[in-house]
C-alpha cells in the first residue's frame, strides 16, 4: 500500500497543512517504528504501524483548526472518524479503525455522552497492539508545536486534562512498551 498516494489525494497542494501532516505523521511513524524495534516479543505488524501512523490523521483537513491550518467546518476531535470514512471508501478498513481509535488515548462511550461529544455514541478506545502503539506514539508529538518531542512523563502530564483514566491508560502503555517503570 501506497500511503503517500493516499495523501497526496486529499491534501494535493503542497502547502503548510500538507507539510505539517507529513511532518507529523514521520515523526509518529518513526517513534513507532523504534518501539516496535525494542519489543519483538509483541510480534507487531510492522509494515502496517508504519501506513496507519502514516494516515492516522489524514482527515485533518476537514475540520476547522485554523492554528494548524486546517479550515474544514467540523470540530477538531472528529478528526479521526473523518479521517476513518476516508480510508474505508479508500478499501482500508483497518488503517480506518487506527483513525477512528488514535484521538487522546481512546475515548469511550461513556464520556462522549457524559461531554456531549459531537462523536458517534460509540467507542472509539485502541484494541490491537498496532492501535495502540500509534495511539501511544502520536501522544508524544503535537502538530502546534512540530520541533517539540515530550518525555514520557511530559506526555502524561498533558493527558491530565482529558483525567485520571487517560493519564492512567498512557502510563500502563508505556510500561508496556518499555518505557516507564522498567
Amino acid at each position: 500500500m501506497d500511503y503517500q498516494k493516499i495523501i497526496d489525494k486529499y491534501y494535493p497542494e503542497d502547502n503548510e497543512l500538507k507539510r505539517l501532516l507529513i511532518r507529523h505523521s514521520h515523526d509518529v511513524a518513526h517513534r513507532a517504528l523504534l518501539i516496535a524495534d525494542r519489543n519483538p516479543q509483541i510480534a507487531l505488524d510492522r509494515a502496517f504501524v508504519e501506513e496507519a501512523a502514516m494516515l492516522h490523521d489524514i482527515g485533518i483537513f476537514t475540520t476547522d483548526a485554523p492554528g494548524i491550518h486546517c479550515n474544514g467546518k467540523d470540530p477538531y476531535i472528529r478528526h479521526g472518524i473523518n479521517g476513518a470514512e476516508l480510508l474505508r471508501a479508500d478499501g482500508l478498513p483497518r488503517h480506518a479503525k487506527v483513525c477512528e481509535r488514535h484521538t487522546g488515548t481512546g475515548i469511550t462511550r461513556k464520556a462522549i455522552e457524559e461531554r456531549a461529544l459531537p462523536l458517534p455514541p460509540q467507542d472509539f478506545t485502541p484494541e490491537t497492539p498496532e492501535e495502540i502503539l500509534v495511539c501511544y506514539a502520536d501522544k508524544f508529538f503535537s502538530k502546534s508545536h512540530p520541533d517539540r518531542e515530550r518525555t514520557v512523563e511530559q506526555t502524561a502530564r498533558s493527558l491530565e486534562k482529558f483525567g485520571t483514566e487517560s493519564v492512567a491508560r498512557f502510563m500502563e502503555w508505556a510500561r508496556m512498551f518499555g518505557e516507564y517503570g522498567c
